[in-house]
């Protein structure tokens, strides 16, 4: 799929910020939806889902954009505060040879740690008590401005 195209309203972020989904909440305002990923590719690894209808960070507004990232640098903060990695991993792929799954923008944070490799996204789903839990530490760090 290339950059352009129509915005898919029933894609499954799209669907999860209406509420017709489940996800495993980590953080939720006006701008974003954070959430455990359910393939990690680590341990902690968090989509930050902007509000704002757009398929790729091409088409965000400079708003949503600036408001998203702040998100991001608050959620990896938690993140940093409740597992301690030894690194953080902060991307965002924009089309599908980029590596885009879901057209609908979306940010990763994956919690890495020196020796561990990444495993490969949708490698297998993850224990849902497990996210719960590792929710619940990361949103109890968040601390907003």
């Amino acid at each position: 799929m290339s950059l352009e195209g129509q915005y898919d309203t029933e894609n499954i972020f799209a669907k999860i910020l209406r509420g017709d989904m489940p996800c495993v909440k980590v953080y939720e305002d006006e701008q974003v939806l954070a959430f455990m990923d359910i393939f990690p590719q680590a341990p902690g690894h968090v989509l930050v889902v902007p509000r704002e209808p757009a398929r790729n960070l091409l088409e965000m507004t400079d708003g949503a954009l600036q408001g998203a990232m702040l998100r991001v640098k608050w959620i990896s903060k938690a993140v940093k505060k409740a597992l301690a990695p030894d690194g953080i991993v902060m991307t965002q792929f924009s089309g599908a040879p980029a590596g885009q799954t879901v057209f609908h923008v979306h940010f990763h944070i994956i919690p890495r740690r020196e020796g561990e490799t990444l495993s490969g996204h949708g490698s297998g789903q993850a224990d849902m008590d497990e996210l719960k839990n590792l929710a619940g530490k990361i949103a109890a760090e968040i601390e907003l401005p």
